[in-house]
């Protein structure tokens, strides 16, 4: 896979770990925010059941704020085809903030990158009832009840991803 040399490297390897049927299009989606002068940061992207069960407990049974709606197994991050993002400012810091304009265009760079993801196809947690502005994922017409019997089936490819 060729990468473009401006995408920040800690999300290049983040991106690898996706979905093969997704790796590509991120990458695109990258390339493109950096065009539009809005880098980003991927600060997840595949995340283990444990992981997920781990932030589940957050806001529940250990100390933090809630920052997800569902147990391991249920996220769309465990099946590779989901990932979070935020805003780097000068290839280093990041942001979380949704009202930046780093790059002055008086557009915000959030919008900017969730329109390009959004053409792309993918979905934003930002959407949803319960928000999750820097999530998008491609779902492929799956549930996640689908997706959960393909890996309980074995259902998936060399590297354990399911077979879309």
């Amino acid at each position: 896979m060729a990468v473009d040399p401006r995408i920040d490297p800690i999300s290049v390897e983040r991106v690898k770990l996706l979905h093969p049927y997704i790796r590509l299009e991120v990458m695109d989606g990258l390339s493109l925010c950096i065009n539009s002068n809005v880098p980003i940061r991927v600060v997840q992207g595949f995340r283990t059941i444990e992981e997920q069960d781990k932030l589940y407990a957050q806001g529940r049974t250990a100390a933090g704020p809630v920052v997800t709606m569902v147990k391991g197994g249920s996220s769309w991050h465990n099946f590779a085809v989901a990932f979070d993002f935020c805003l780097l400012r000068g290839g280093k810091s990041i942001s979380w903030n949704r009202d930046e304009n780093l790059d002055g265009d008086r557009v915000k760079d959030w919008t900017e990158v969730v329109d390009i993801f959004m053409k792309r196809g993918f979905e934003w947690g930002g959407n949803w009832q319960f928000k999750d502005y820097p999530h998008f994922q491609k779902t492929f017409g799956l549930t996640i009840f689908k997706a959960k019997e393909l890996l309980s089936l074995k259902k998936v490819d060399k590297n354990g991803y399911i077979r879309i």
